[in-house]
């Protein structure tokens, strides 16, 4: 019996047709709704269960691997590396100093920072005092509240400006967010936010360690909110951390699914790993104080939160030296949650309260390391970190000779978080319009995917599945046309998070924030990735059309982020004969921080660049590639000349996998071919 294999196309979406309507459809071509009525929010509900299922998994906490965190986050622990600290300048106030410096947290990396100490030989208590999302980062009021009044008492305290804030931003002096796509941009290096700051701390404790007049055995960290994280994983981490207060930020995992929170709180797989409770009970037998407030609009780090993981705790922490208090205020580093810290500072480390005087807040100019826009370039941002990281990542993958093609799409598929193919499972009917069959697919990896499909003229011409990241509304009405004009069919699909297959939760969570910030952070906690669930959607949506609609040629049309998904299934699937493309990221190296949001959070895969890059994505497809209109990861139209070196790199790759597909890129944004 001869088997014909499935072969299917993966072609272009175009953003260039002329609109009457919407996307060029009229009131009489215009899109039917698959839904009669607006459905429950299926991926809300499908992200709590499992969040739920990995609280409740974790129920007798078993305390992490700390390899496991280090290799999830990107942390590196570097006792060894000379810390170069410099100072710039320093404020003498009564009682104590305040030093402007910078010292090297990673190779050629630099932290800029405060160091409060006091007069006198010492030795004496330091503390790790770490700021959260606060206007002014270091130098913010709540931070240097603290910071003084330690100092007042008789702590050696070190504010650090947590990566890509105060001094680290974009454009030195300038204010900017340091998460969404910028911060999530460290992900697709093998990094993360979290990470980053959490390597800054342990070298902070190096700092102080180093310091004549510090106390070893007597070093703390405190912050609040993002300050408060911060405190959490550095004192699980590092051992020289004897107390640990975090203040407004103790909650669980689970409450970060779904709910509004930086990437900089983002551990990829945390829950397939752990919960909160396993994290914090990483400081035991040391000292903890756990500070909330009565009042905190956050629903992550509200008291009802804190106390699911402080319960969890109780197995772990059963003695004195673990304790909560809760404050009758909002969300902050509140006067009376400071006067409470530092009293429970002065009990564990034995000091002698002194009366002290209210201290003068000092400005930024006077904080600061470098005269604003003459700051050393050794103080590295996330755009110049990542476009260097990414640099040697991507010389390493084209410096390989042979490329083990097997391999890569073992390792593409523990990527993307594909533990098997997946499959459909169900298909209802809701009803025709027209031509159009509404249906409901209900696939393998537990999603329902909206779809509206129009039979081909002749079985024989198979079927074109098109996709748009923006919702299959998004499809111009003249390529719908022009496929259908051809004589195939058409299948429309809604994949996950876009169109009918939204979550209204996380649109009204993401606010200003690019779209899918919640999907793809709460993904990742969950173990998951939005480009693979998206390639799973694709299989299932691919094996309805080979077994049910008996199609043997299936044309897959994409565009913009759903194109790195139409490659990655081109690359686990080898019936794929041509790939057509249109404003396609040739590429995740970092080029640019200006239009940082061209594309949504979907884009972003986790170590991507130290698995390879879009080429290798391209290669094994082993088929022909065309991309029209190419771009760089911010959206940037590439040059002529880039597009042909583009093609070389491809072609290249091609070669060392040993498969047989080829690259055409058209600079211009073109028609699709029927």
């Amino acid at each position: 019996m001869i088997v014909r294999a499935l072969m299917i196309s993966i072609c272009v979406i175009s953003s260039t047709e002329t609109m009457t309507y919407a996307n060029g459809y009229t009131k009489d071509t215009v899109l039917p709704k698959v839904y009669q009525q607006t459905p429950p929010d299926g991926i809300d509900q499908q992200l709590k269960r499992e969040a739920a299922a990995a609280f409740a998994a974790h129920q007798h906490t078993q305390l992490p691997d700390k390899q496991d965190i280090l290799r999830k986050s990107g942390a590196v622990i570097n006792h060894d590396l000379p810390l170069l600290m410099k100072e710039t300048g320093k404020t003498q106030l009564k009682g104590y100093t305040v030093k402007n410096i910078y010292f090297q947290t990673r190779p050629g990396v630099f932290a800029t920072a405060n160091l409060y100490i006091p007069d006198g030989k010492g030795p004496f208590p330091a503390v790790v005092n770490s700021h959260g999302h606060w206007p002014g980062a270091r130098c913010s009021d709540m931070v240097q509240d603290m910071a003084h009044e330690l100092a007042q008492q008789g702590f050696v305290c070190l504010n650090i400006d947590a990566w890509g804030s105060g001094e680290r931003t974009t454009t030195h002096g300038e204010l900017e967010y340091h998460g969404a796509n910028l911060g999530a941009a460290l992900l697709n290096t093998g990094n993360t936010l979290l990470g980053m700051q959490l390597t800054d701390n342990i070298r902070g404790v190096d700092l102080l360690c180093s310091l004549p007049m510090v106390d070893k055995k007597r070093i703390a960290a405190t912050g609040a909110s993002g300050g408060g994280n911060q405190t959490m994983w550095l004192a699980a981490m590092d051992e020289r951390i004897s107390a640990a207060a975090p203040v407004v930020s103790v909650g669980t995992f689970e409450s970060y699914v779904m709910h509004s929170n930086c990437v900089c709180e983002l551990l990829p797989d945390g829950l397939t790993l752990t919960e909160e409770a396993g994290v914090v009970g990483l400081i035991s037998p040391r000292y903890l104080k756990i500070c909330n407030a009565l009042r905190d609009a956050s629903p992550t780090f509200q008291p009802a939160e804190m106390l699911r993981t402080w319960e969890k705790l109780q197995p772990i922490y059963a003695h004195h030296k673990a304790s909560y208090q809760l404050f009758n205020t909002t969300h902050g580093y509140w006067p009376e949650i400071r006067t409470a810290v530092i009293s429970w500072l002065q009990q564990v480390y034995h000091t002698t309260p002194h009366k002290a005087d209210s201290a003068q807040l000092l400005t930024a100019e006077q904080l600061a390391v470098f005269p604003k826009g003459k700051r050393d370039t050794t103080v590295m941002t996330t755009e110049t970190f990542c476009r260097h990281t990414g640099a040697q990542l991507k010389q390493q993958y084209l410096s390989a000779q042979k490329i083990n093609s097997t391999q890569k799409r073992t390792a593409l598929a523990q990527l993307l978080h594909i533990p098997q193919t997946a499959d459909f499972r169900e298909v209802q009917q809701a009803g025709t319009l027209g031509r159009w069959q509404r249906l409901l697919v209900k696939t393998s990896v537990h999603t329902t995917i909206p779809v509206l499909l129009q039979a081909p003229e002749k079985k024989e011409n198979g079927y074109a599945l098109l996709l748009d990241p923006r919702g299959k509304d998004s499809i111009p009405a003249a390529v719908i046309a022009r496929i259908l004009a051809s004589g195939k069919g058409v299948i429309l699909a809604d994949l996950w998070g876009t169109g009918e297959h939204r979550s209204d939760t996380a649109v009204k969570v993401d606010g200003s924030l690019p779209p899918f910030h919640t999907l793809s952070r709460s993904a990742m906690w969950l173990g998951h990735t939005v480009q693979g669930l998206w390639v799973q959607e694709i299989q299932a949506l691919a094996s309805l059309l080979k077994k049910q609609e008996h199609s043997s040629y299936i044309s897959l049309y994409a565009t913009r982020e759903a194109s790195i998904a139409a490659l990655a299934f081109a690359a686990l699937d080898t019936t794929v004969s041509e790939i057509q493309l249109e404003e396609c990221p040739v590429s995740y190296v970092f080029d640019d921080r200006k239009n940082i949001d061209h594309y949504n959070m979907a884009i972003h895969i986790p170590g991507i660049l130290q698995w390879g890059d879009v080429s290798l994505l391209a290669a094994l497809s082993s088929t022909n590639v065309r991309i029209a209109a190419p771009v760089s990861i911010s959206g940037r139209p590439l040059t002529k000349a880039e597009a042909i070196n583009v093609e070389k790199e491809f072609h290249d790759i091609a070669k060392r996998t040993g498969t047989n597909g080829t690259i055409t890129i058209n600079t211009e944004n073109i028609a699709y071919e029927k």
